[in-house]
């Protein structure tokens, strides 16, 4: 049966009153993800990794059903321009940040086209899933930025 994703990727985009690099540098500390995270699942870094940046390893304290730890390792970075990790399944999360009249165009992607099995991914409705939960993200990202306030925590 034919996928009806040709492409295996899905974006939601936002306009945020803000610098790249301020973004950015929400991005790619990941202390900062469960902070911005739509989906309520992202609860903590493990250790401190530090700033991440091409080939960084960084792993997250999860909750879906079950708590649970993920191991990630960045697989696209281009300093206040782009930043992409992967897990063990292989998907990617990517953001993008583009310059824009009014601050900057931040794009996040989910990427099940390297993914070890983009059949279950599509059969499990994350590609009609993930987008809500993608602009929540986006949502708060936002809030973080301009503000500077932590948004309430997802349930």
């Amino acid at each position: 049966m034919a996928s009806k994703y040709p492409i295996k990727q899905v974006s939601v985009s936002r306009i945020i009153d803000a610098e790249p690099a301020a973004i950015f540098d929400v991005l790619a500390d990941p202390s900062k993800h469960s902070i911005i995270d739509g989906y309520g699942s992202v609860k903590q870094v493990k250790g401190d990794p530090g700033r991440l940046a091409l080939g960084s390893t960084f792993s997250m304290r999860m909750k879906i059903v079950f708590n649970y730890s993920i191991k990630n390792t960045v697989v696209e970075f281009e300093e206040n321009r782009r930043i992409a990790w992967r897990h063990f399944g292989r998907h990617i999360w990517r953001y993008t940040l583009e310059p824009v009249p009014g601050g900057t165009e931040v794009t996040e992607t989910f990427d099940w086209a390297p993914a070890l099995s983009p059949g279950m991914i599509e059969r499990q409705g994350y590609p009609t899933k993930h987008p809500l939960a993608m602009a929540k993200t986006l949502e708060r990202l936002d809030t973080y930025v301009t503000t500077g306030e932590v948004p309430p925590a997802q349930p």
